[in-house]
């Protein structure tokens, strides 16, 4: 009995650590968040600062054009009567009216260069606009799920009976914890960091090509810098995405599963990607879609990058009491009545269908790949 007490108290302590991780998640997703917010004032008043020379040069050319409208009529006088002045008078007047013509169109494209940095950094502040409200938001979600670990999670420990398995079971839980916020680091590391950068850099090396080298390079190296923007963008929303999809709650299970399998695909080549509906699509309470939605998740995954399948099929089917999901693969499979050690794929899922008081079939054999029958009940 003092056995089961320690062991309770340590998996108390694994909980303890777990709430505190989830907490550190959070300040850094505000961390990004603020980043994103600094930067965005910063463009900000670029544009801002853009937009001031902008109007500046349209007055500067205005006024210019009307030098050289004033020049060319002068140009237009002196050469109808050429005769009544001198050579040098000709040359000058001629000088001068090419001059203020060259400077008019340099102004000109100076003026067509800002007003292109500024339709760009338009664009940039609304994608860091969306950046900065998906990071509130995930943030907000973040805070629900401290809640719920710090006033419901705390009850596992009288849940389970076997103190060796609770602690096992908080332990894969906390590694699994880390190894999402490694992999999330090294993503934002190798991603969106490394890619904004780049973009700096290249920044600074506009202005130089534009000094040394001409308009047309200097345009190239902003095409350059705006395509790394995009890219840039496009990571933070993939990762942002990967945490959990937006779409789960503005769309439902159905939607965002289509758009999940689609993207699978995309990102494995070769791979084919069949799925199939059954029952009439409508919206779940957030639990069972979140539920339903990581056990494809996970389903998936383990037939990509472990049973290295080439089709997976994926059918879901809604009843009025139930949700039966079906995963079929073609890859390696696996003799079911062997135990694998660090299994967690499949400890995990079970443990989600259990809390669910659901049902897991699996049927599989080396060589014959995969079958996974998951009913939840939807009623309790």
């Amino acid at each position: 009995m003092n056995d089961m007490r320690i062991e309770e108290k340590a998996l108390d302590h694994v909980i303890e650590e777990m709430i505190e991780n989830v907490a550190n998640s959070k300040d850094e997703i505000f961390h990004i968040g603020e980043e994103s917010r600094m930067e965005f004032e910063k463009l900000h008043n670029e544009l801002q600062e853009t937009k001031r020379q902008v109007i500046s040069l349209i007055d500067e050319g205005d006024k210019l054009e009307q030098k050289v409208r004033l020049s060319r009529m002068r140009l237009s006088e002196v050469s109808k009567h050429f005769d009544q002045y001198s050579e040098t008078q000709i040359r000058e007047v001629y000088e001068q009216t090419h001059n203020l013509q060259m400077e008019l169109s340099v102004k000109r494209e100076k003026e067509k260069q800002l007003r292109e940095r500024r339709d760009d950094l338009e664009l940039r502040l609304r994608n860091l606009d969306s950046t900065v409200q998906r990071a509130e938001g995930l943030v907000g979600k973040i805070s629900v799920v401290l809640n719920y670990l710090d006033e419901d999670f705390r009850q596992v420990t009288e849940a389970l009976e076997d103190a060796k398995v609770k602690q096992e079971f908080g332990l894969q839980i906390i590694e699994a914890q880390e190894e999402e916020r490694r992999k999330l680091s090294r993503e934002i590391h190798d991603g969106p960091a490394q890619m904004l950068a780049n973009v700096m850099i290249r920044s600074d090396l506009v202005d130089r090509t534009f000094r040394e080298r001409g308009v047309e390079e200097a345009l190239e190296e902003i095409k350059s810098v705006k395509q790394m923007v995009k890219s840039a963008l496009y990571e933070v929303r993939r990762i942002i995405y990967d945490l959990r999809p937006m779409a789960l709650d503005d769309l439902g299970i159905i939607p965002t599963l289509k758009k999940y399998l689609n993207t699978v695909k995309e990102y494995n080549k070769g791979l084919e990607v069949k799925f199939t509906t059954i029952g009439r699509e409508r919206r779940l309470d957030s639990k069972y879609e979140v539920a339903l939605f990581r056990l494809v998740q996970e389903a998936v995954q383990n037939a990509v990058k472990h049973a290295e399948a080439e089709e997976v099929q994926v059918k879901v089917e809604l009843k009025p009491s139930a949700a039966i999901l079906v995963i079929k693969d073609n890859g390696k499979g696996f003799d079911t009545t062997v135990k694998k050690d660090k299994s967690f794929g499949l400890v995990g899922m079970r443990e989600r269908i259990d809390m669910l008081e659901g049902e897991l079939t699996i049927d599989s054999k080396i060589g014959k790949g995969t079958v996974l029958i998951i009913q939840i009940p939807l009623n309790r």
